[in-house]
């Protein structure tokens, strides 16, 4: 019998979680605003089947992390920002799980259905919305480390392979077996 995808999911540790609650989330919204200015510039169609929708905002709470980010879509744009737990305001959906299980589902190493139904992530809210935003970033094929390393201009190569052999890394350390690339989960 195949192991449970959250069995594979690996969780930011709670004292790790809580040092970076007291951080500013400016330098943070600022470094995710530059991937997903690239992201959209690589990837067009993302902003073509986001955007061209009516507004919304759609909150990703990674639910071992102190912070939320909100994406808002349409009105020919798609904008991010990062709040606080605490202090989120309205939202029309919020998607909710492990870090690192909401980065796999962007980059497909998750199948956003087993870890939903493994209750390894939930979604609230508006249900279109987040079906739009999936079946968007399905689409547009994503790697967040290779976004974002090219993100970083000419030395994108060695720093996806160094930030690939440091989340394998960090997995051994904190005790769980990392997910190789295009591994599913079941």
């Amino acid at each position: 019998m195949a192991p449970a995808a959250s069995q594979h999911i690996l969780r930011i540790p709670g004292p790790v979680a809580r040092l970076l609650s007291p951080l500013p989330v400016a330098p943070l919204e600022i470094g995710l605003r530059h991937l997903l200015a690239g992201i959209l510039a690589r990837h067009p169609t993302l902003v073509e089947r986001l955007a061209a929708d009516k507004p919304r905002r759609i909150a990703i709470a990674p639910s071992d992390l102190p912070f939320v980010v909100v994406l808002q879509t349409g009105n020919a744009d798609i904008a991010l920002k990062i709040e606080r737990k605490g202090n989120l305001a309205s939202v029309d959906a919020t998607i909710s799980g492990p870090l690192f299980a909401l980065m796999g589902l962007v980059d497909g190493e998750f199948d956003g259905d087993a870890l939903f139904f493994s209750r390894d992530i939930s979604v609230e809210g508006d249900m279109e919305a987040v079906l739009a935003l999936r079946n968007a970033i399905d689409d547009a094929d994503i790697d967040l480390l290779s976004e974002a390393a090219a993100s970083l201009g000419r030395p994108a190569v060695p720093v996806a392979r160094a930030g690939r052999r440091l989340a394998i890394a960090f997995a051994r350390v904190i005790g769980q077996r990392p997910m190789e690339r295009g591994e599913e989960a079941r």
